[in-house]
């Protein structure tokens, strides 16, 4: 074989393993049916009740206004401990939530948005931040439903 067909060859392997697939994309409507939920309650039901599963959930509430529906929480941070001692590098990850809880008619309707945060620093004092939109259906499913059984306890008692 020629040395040029070899390379060609070999280019052609390396570069192929190389292809990834494509990350899926929703649309906006798709999102926001991920992240919303309505519920046969009013918003005085509905409200504390999603305050008590982001605390279940070990989110702490920084700030929460009953009139706006607008709930800010995060969860602690997780921190790359070997990275630190060894490259100098401090790798901090954490998600951050918000809700937003709207009365319509009798009813409330929930949104939940959930982000992954993660920063990145060195000793030279060089930072870098990536925030991702986590929109894995399971979590939102889990949250959803324990919002569901805090609400079926508020409105038994």
């Amino acid at each position: 074989m020629k040395p040029i067909y070899a390379w060609i060859l070999l280019s052609s392997l390396v570069l192929s393993g190389c292809v990834t697939t494509p990350k899926t994309t929703l649309t906006p409507l798709e999102i926001q049916a991920l992240q919303t939920r309505s519920y046969e309650y009013n918003k005085d039901i509905a409200f504390p009740s999603v305050m008590s599963v982001f605390q279940d959930l070990g989110y702490t509430v920084n700030s929460a206004d009953k009139d706006t529906g607008l709930i800010t929480a995060e969860s602690a941070t997780e921190s790359d401990a070997a990275s630190k001692f060894w490259l100098g590098i401090t790798d901090v990850s954490q998600t951050k939530a918000t809700a937003f809880i709207e009365q319509v008619g009798p009813n409330s309707t929930v949104r939940l948005n959930f982000v992954g945060t993660s920063k990145k620093s060195t000793m030279y004092g060089r930072s870098d931040r990536q925030d991702t939109p986590i929109l894995d259906a399971t979590v939102y499913q889990n949250a959803f439903e324990r919002i569901e059984n805090a609400i079926f306890m508020r409105s038994s008692n």
